[in-house]
């Protein structure tokens, strides 16, 4: 176990001094063609000293680690893999996942559903319903230059008026109902009520039933490996009922779509065919807190592949640094500073956090660099335009990230 005292007595030379090396050996970089190396991806000399702060950095050999743990476990199984987009809103991830056997990926939003398939991804699973007209135009047009891609319907309304679009357009939409399995911001009531709903759909001449759909959410940060799987276990026993009625009526059941990255190693035992669990791929520090089914406090099967990388700006009050990671880049005070866990992360505003510490940390000077492993992906993901690969030290590639520029939010 790495302690403040050891830490900086045999590591903070090689951490601290190592990073003002660096600074020293690239006086020389054009910084001036900063944005243009990357355009033509001219990564030649770029290190994480050179980076603006605060921006994401993914470690690419834990990241590759964790796609392969993920892919080979719903192999072993088995269970059909469709992750989820949300937490990495990135095309370069979704190559990677659908090249080790995703079947095609899952999205939160019509646009990022767009963006998916528009850049030849396949098998796009949206999960929610087109409640509003401008979502139901987007997917009727999807639909039409992607017979592949699918959506969700819990409500008998929404179905009526996506027959009426889909007929209008002369398409025929894939989609399976959203089925209630503990979360209680979507799905309709399973038995009867679910079953009807899938008879409609089934019933109707421009929607194709695919099947049923059922995110467990609140299973997924159940502390405990035993804890979690009997969490999701009561979530899901509706859904199976469900699925057998469904079943028995004759109505097709080729998807269960559900699970998360807390339950990717037993939802295959109640009744889901193929997991939408996205988390996996970078993990953050509140996932990490969930435990795993070899050790019930830390999470050890998927590594933290993933940090902001900040840079210390000032220091002037004593048992503190302030550093250029703010709430404009979705601080939050349960984050965790890479190998530094004696340091606590306070918010200072717009701009600005503070680092604190009680002993240990008087080490860190102006201008250091230090990674930050983010509380929650989702939501800081979204506040970043580009993750910067590196393999150590170096930066080797840059993927975009689809939020504050490129494609369109929504």
């Amino acid at each position: 176990m790495t302690t403040r005292r050891s830490f900086f007595a045999a590591g903070a030379a090689g951490l601290l001094g190592a990073a003002r090396a660096a600074r020293a050996a690239t006086t020389g970089y054009p910084y001036a063609e900063f944005e243009q190396r990357i355009a033509r991806k001219d990564f030649r000399g770029m290190t994480k000293d050179v980076l603006p702060t605060p921006c994401m950095v993914v470690d690419i050999d834990l990241f590759e680690k964790n796609l392969k743990t993920m892919a080979a476990s719903a192999k072993a199984s088995p269970i059909l893999l469709r992750p989820h987009v949300k937490v990495h809103k990135s095309v370069d991830v979704a190559r990677r996942q659908t090249a080790l056997g995703a079947i095609g990926v899952t999205t939160a939003t019509i646009a990022e559903s767009e963006l998916m398939s528009g850049s030849g991804i396949q098998g796009v699973l949206w999960t929610k319903q087109p409640a509003s007209m401008n979502n139901l135009m987007r997917a009727i047009s999807l639909t039409k230059r992607d017979p592949t891609f699918m959506f969700v319907i819990d409500d008998p309304l929404v179905a009526s008026q996506v027959e009426e679009a889909a007929a209008a357009a002369s398409v025929k939409c894939r989609v399976a109902v959203a089925v209630y399995a503990g979360l209680t911001r979507q799905g309709i009531a399973n038995g009867k009520p679910a079953v009807d709903l899938a008879r409609k759909i089934h019933a109707s001449k421009h929607i194709a039933l695919e099947g049923f759909m059922a995110y467990s959410g609140t299973a997924s940060h159940t502390h405990g490996f035993a804890a979690r799987r009997r969490k999701s276990a009561e979530d899901l026993a509706g859904v199976q009922e469900t699925v057998a009625l469904a079943r028995k009526a004759g109505l097709p059941t080729g998807i269960v779509s559900g699970g998360s990255t807390g339950t990717y190693n037993m939802d295959h035992e109640l009744g889901l065919t193929e997991l939408e669990c996205g988390s996996y791929v970078f993990m953050d520090s509140n996932y990490k807190k969930v435990g795993g089914k070899s050790n019930d406090e830390i999470y050890t099967d998927f590594e933290n592949a993933m940090s902001v990388l900040v840079t210390v700006d000032s220091k002037q009050h004593p048992g503190q640094v302030t550093i250029d990671y703010g709430n404009k880049a979705m601080i939050q005070v349960t984050d965790q500073v890479k190998g530094m866990p004696w340091l606590q992360v306070e918010r200072q505003g717009a701009e600005y956090g503070i680092l604190r510490w009680k002993d240990g940390g008087n080490e860190i000077k102006v201008g250091d660099r230090l990674e930050i492993y983010c509380s929650n992906l989702d939501m800081s993901t979204n506040c970043y335009d580009r993750y910067y690969i590196a393999k150590g030290d170096r930066i080797v590639d840059v993927w975009p990230i689809m939020g504050r520029t490129g494609a369109a939010q929504r």
